[in-house]
Parts: C-alpha cells; structure tokens; sequence
C-alpha cells in the first residue's frame, strides 16, 4: 500500500463522494469544491461519464485528489488505473477486486461493516478501511465497539453513508477515523441544478468542521 496516498487522505480528513452524470458539470464542479477547499475526492463508476470525469480530473487538477469508488468488479480496479485515479474504494470486501486492484498497482481501501470484513481485510494487510453504511450500522458507537478487538494493530476508518455537517465533528474528533466521506458536500441534486455556490459553501463549512 502507497503510504504517502493514506497520509494525503488523513491530512485532507474530508473526502468529496460524488456522482457526475454530465462532463459539461466536471469542470465547475471540481473548481468549486477546490474554491471550498475540498481537494480530495471519491468519483463513484455509477455513471457512463464515470471514465471520462476522472480522466479530465486527474490530468487537468493535479492538485485534487482523485478516487474511485463503486468498485465492484476486477476489470474495474484497472479501468480506474488507467483513468488516471490515484486511489479505489468498494462498498465491501470483494477477495477478487482486492487482489485485481494489487495487479494493477492500484492504492485500495475495501469497505467493511463486520469484525469478519476488518479480518478479511487484515490478510491484505490493510490498515485503512471505508466503513460503510456508516450511521446505519450504528455510527461511531458500533464503530468503535467492532474495532476493540483490533485497536492495538492500528487500524483507521473511513466511514460513509449518513455523515453530514450535523455529525461530521463527531466522527473526527475520534483517533480511529482516517479520513470522512461526505455526499452531502456536492449531491447529485446540487450537481444537476449547478448550484455551485451552494456546494463552495459546503464544503467551506465542512473545512471549518475539520479545523475545530
């Protein structure tokens, strides 16, 4: 694993998950969120610009942090290599994604929601994890009940699913989490409507959260 790509993170602490459904939005999208000061990202392959998005990213922004998430299939893990992405993510632990995503020397954090996933994922040697959902498993409270039993090998998370400005500082206050990723910050209706100012104002807000 590319520590230098899980230090990045840890020092972004907020990653921008987002879903691109037209390019005409790539470009004031991304340049609204590094304006925000969000420069950390999770570019999810739900869509057919999916490709494309990351590409125009990673070779036009260097500055922002560009992953890939929605990782389901092995022929993935190289599409998103070949994209230009710096980094991949799952929803779970796929055994045959993990090992394709170390094929193609791509940097990946599979998600996990049980002890038995943070175990599968040990075996990889893995030390930075997505959990997901986050606030429907239970939040940090569950969080920190599953990781007890690991908590002296280091581990960190990075949870998804239900975190917003309203519980992002509870999340980061704790030593466990890596890194937070936020939907909210740039959502698909705010996308659409190319609200752009909207999302400048959150993800400054989500910046000020961070510094608190």
């Amino acid at each position: 694993m590319d520590k230098s790509i899980i230090e990045t993170i840890k020092m972004a602490k907020i990653i921008a998950v987002l879903i691109i459904e037209e390019k005409r939005h790539v470009r004031p999208l991304i340049e609204s969120l590094l304006e925000g000061g969000v420069n950390a990202i999770e570019l999810t392959l739900r869509t057919k610009i999916a490709p494309e998005a990351i590409d125009i990213i990673s070779s036009e922004y260097p500055e922002i942090l560009c992953g890939v998430g929605t990782i389901l299939t092995p022929e993935q893990t190289l599409l998103a290599k070949e994209s230009g992405a710096s980094f991949g993510v799952s929803p779970g632990l796929n055994r045959r994604v993990i090992e394709a995503a170390r094929e193609n020397n791509l940097p990946f954090f599979p998600g996990v929601s049980t002890p038995s996933d943070i175990e599968a994922a040990l075996e990889y040697d893995y030390r930075l994890l997505k959990f997901f959902p986050a606030e429907p498993m239970g939040g940090i409270p569950y969080l920190k009940s599953i990781n007890a039993p690991y908590k002296h090998l280091g581990i960190s998370y990075l949870p998804l699913g239900g975190v917003s400005a309203d519980n992002l500082h509870s999340y980061l206050k704790e030593d466990i989490i890596g890194g937070v990723g936020g939907s909210w910050i740039a959502s698909p209706k705010l996308i659409s409507d190319e609200n752009w100012g909207q999302i400048v104002n959150n993800a400054k807000e989500a910046i000020a959260i961070t510094k608190k």
